[in-house]
Order: structure tokens, then sequence, then C-alpha cells
């Protein structure tokens, strides 16, 4: 594999790690800002709305610049952004340096994906580079979280962000030595790319992952007040539990492309959906025992990651091929609007209920949403297949 790809690939696990490593500490972090819990899950919800309306945004206002010298100049954002999270005094401070390196974050994915496609020179090799991308994204989910908890417990959680912008200067520094300049393009508008999901075939599919995602993050994003209370679990056990949480969640990936090519998309699409519902429902079931709460805990994770990536993208492309490339950018903010939802949504029950027990439930509610939708998406005919019918009839 090129090693350009590698180097992508590091700077993604860099940048990732800052959206959702915070999930994790949390309590420590309201505690210092002094604000309340479902308050600091604003900036988990804050990060993935600015991320997914930007990126396609920021993506469109950049297009003729120069790809190398882009990159560079978000990491050199994202680099300020965490510093300035370092230093934060308070929270409304923290909150304006998450939102730049949420932006810096969105580019910075998008651009990865894009160069890694432009500089692998066989084309039959994109899919290995773009996957390897991919990986990286995923493994600062494995190791982020976990990680943080750690650091965080021995030397506070503001070293995670000083850490996290030490390696943005290794990845500006790789980038700057090995990555040839990159000649911009002309990207395609987003008038055009809101028209490519303004079906309801598509749109309705871009919400099924939405909401199933903000079912997800109704719990996730505070799953670590979750384990202290109802497991009463130390930071040493949260950390395990994350670490197996984030190794089972890649492994999905791998799950829902083996069930999609072995069942069909739209079948995998409404398994997984189903599952996710009923895992949801019984892990507040499970928590009288480790024994039975991690397998269903691994479970969880495994559906979490099944749906979006492989069934829901193969699915758009077998829907709109000659829009493929638009869906799978919205499929990506639909994620991300789904965690900023979810996080947000989890605020609300917890602000109203003052406890996490329950917010399951809530997330399974959401996912019940999300599987209407998919069963809407899938019963609805493609553009090409009802002109042919039309075409036939009137032959008749």
């Amino acid at each position: 594999m090129n090693l350009k790809v590698f180097i992508l690939a590091l700077s993604t696990v860099a940048v990732g790690l800052v959206e959702l490593i915070i999930g994790g500490i949390l309590p420590t972090v309201a505690n210092d800002l002094n604000i309340t819990l479902s308050s600091a899950g604003q900036l988990i919800t804050v990060f993935a709305l600015v991320y997914a309306i930007t990126g396609p945004v920021l993506l469109v206002l950049t297009s003729k610049i120069e790809r190398k010298k882009l990159y560079l100049i978000a990491l050199l954002i994202f680099f300020i952004g965490n510093i300035m999270t370092y230093f934060s005094p308070n929270f409304t401070f923290m909150m304006i340096a998450r939102i730049l390196t949420a932006m810096s974050t969105a580019l910075i994915v998008v651009l990865s994906l894009t160069i890694a496609a432009k500089i692998v020179a066989p084309p039959a090799h994109r899919a290995k580079a773009l996957g390897l991308i991919y990986m990286g994204i995923s493994s600062s989910l494995v190791m982020g979280v976990p990680l943080g908890i750690v650091i965080s417990d021995i030397f506070g959680w503001r070293v995670i962000f000083l850490g996290i912008a030490i390696l943005s200067i290794g990845s500006f520094i790789l980038i700057s030595i090995f990555l040839e300049r990159v000649p911009g393009g002309n990207a395609i508008p987003l008038s055009q790319q809101i028209k490519a999901v303004a079906s309801l075939k598509i749109g309705s599919a871009h919400l099924a992952t939405m909401f199933l995602l903000a079912g997800h993050y109704t719990l996730y994003a505070y799953f670590t007040p979750f384990l202290e209370t109802e497991l009463q679990l130390n930071a040493n056990w949260i950390s395990i539990c994350y670490l197996l949480f984030g190794i089972a969640a890649v492994s999905g990936g791998a799950f829902g492309g083996v069930l999609s090519d072995s069942i069909g998309t739209h079948k995998s699409i409404l398994t997984v959906i189903i599952l996710f519902v009923v895992v949801l429902f019984a892990l507040p079931f499970t928590t009288f025992s480790m024994i039975v709460f991690i397998p269903i805990m691994m479970v969880w994770a495994a559906l979490s990651w099944s749906l979006a990536p492989p069934p829901q993208q193969s699915y758009l492309i077998e829907t709109d091929p000659a829009t493929s490339d638009i869906q799978q950018s919205f499929n990506n903010s639909a994620i991300q609007i789904g965690i900023s939802v979810g996080s947000g949504f989890g605020g609300i029950v917890l602000s109203q209920t003052g406890t996490v027990s329950h917010m399951a439930w809530f997330g399974g509610i959401l996912v019940i949403i999300s599987l209407l939708c998919a069963i809407f998406s899938l019963t609805r005919r493609t553009k090409g297949k009802r002109k042919a019918i039309l075409k036939t009839a009137a032959q008749n």
C-alpha cells in the first residue's frame, strides 16, 4: 500500500480522537468546568452538528485551493483548537474550541478520502486505500476512549487534548514532507448535492441512518455515568468496557458487510435495526451482572456500526448509482447529525429524569423511528423502475 495513504490514515486517527474521546471523560470535564453532566454532553452534540454541516460546505468553498496546502491549513486550525481546549477556563471558551476542531476535522477527513483516491495509481487499489482511511477513523474509536479515561485518571483530562495537538504536529510534518501537491477542482454545487437527496426514497434512507445513530448516542454519549451508576464501576473497569465496546464496534462493520452479502441489502438493513431495538430495550435489565451485561453490550456495539458503513452504502449505490459519491457524503453527514441529535436528546432526558438508568429505552424509541424510515424507503420504487413500469404500461 502507498506510504502516503498510511500517512493520511494516521492523520485521521489523530483527528478522529477529538470527537468521541470526550464521552469517556464527561463527568470529569463537567466537574472541572463546574457545569451539569447534560451541559457537558452538548460538547459532543455541537461538535457532531458542526462536523455534519460544515463538511460539505467547506469542501465546496475550498474546491479550487490546492489540496496539500488546504490540508496543512486545516491541521494548523485543528492544532489551535486543541491548544484552546487544553487552556479552556470555562464552558463557553471550550465550546468555541470544539467548533474550531469540528470544522477542521470535517475537512481533514474528507480531504484524506479524496486525496487517497487520487494518489493511488491503479484504480483497483482505491477501495483498499479508502478502507485504510476508514480504518484510521475506526481505530480512534477503539483506542481513544479507553486511553482517554486512563490518561485522564492519571494526569487529568486536559493533557489528552495537549497530546492530540502534538499528534497533529507529527501529521503536519509528515504531510509536508511526503505528500505531493494535489490540484483543486470543481466541486459539485451544494444545490445539486441537496437535489440528489431530495427524493423520498433516498431521503428516508438517510433519516433511517440518522435516527439509528441518534438512538445509539442517546445512551452512548452518557455511557460513563451509566456504567458508574448502574454497575458501580471504577475508572479501570470503565476503560475496559470502552475497549471491548470499540473492538466490537469495529468488527460490526465486517459483520454488516457479510450480512449484506449473504441476505441482501434490504433484509440486512431491517435485521440490523430490529436487533438494535431489541438490544437497547434489553440492556437495562442486564446490569445486575457483568457476565450478562458485557456480551449484550458487545452485541449493541457491533450493531452500532453494522448499518451505516456496509449495507446502507450498498443500498444507496444500488438506488442511485449516478449520485453515489454525493450519497456517501450525505450518509456521513447523517451519521454526524444522528450523533448530535442523540447526545442532545440524551442530555434532555438526563436533565428531566435525573437518571441514566432508562436512557436506553428512550434511545430505543428513536431506533423504532429509524425502522419506520427504513421500511418507507425500501418500499419506494426507484425512478428507473417507475419509468420502466410506466413505459411498459404505455406500450400495452
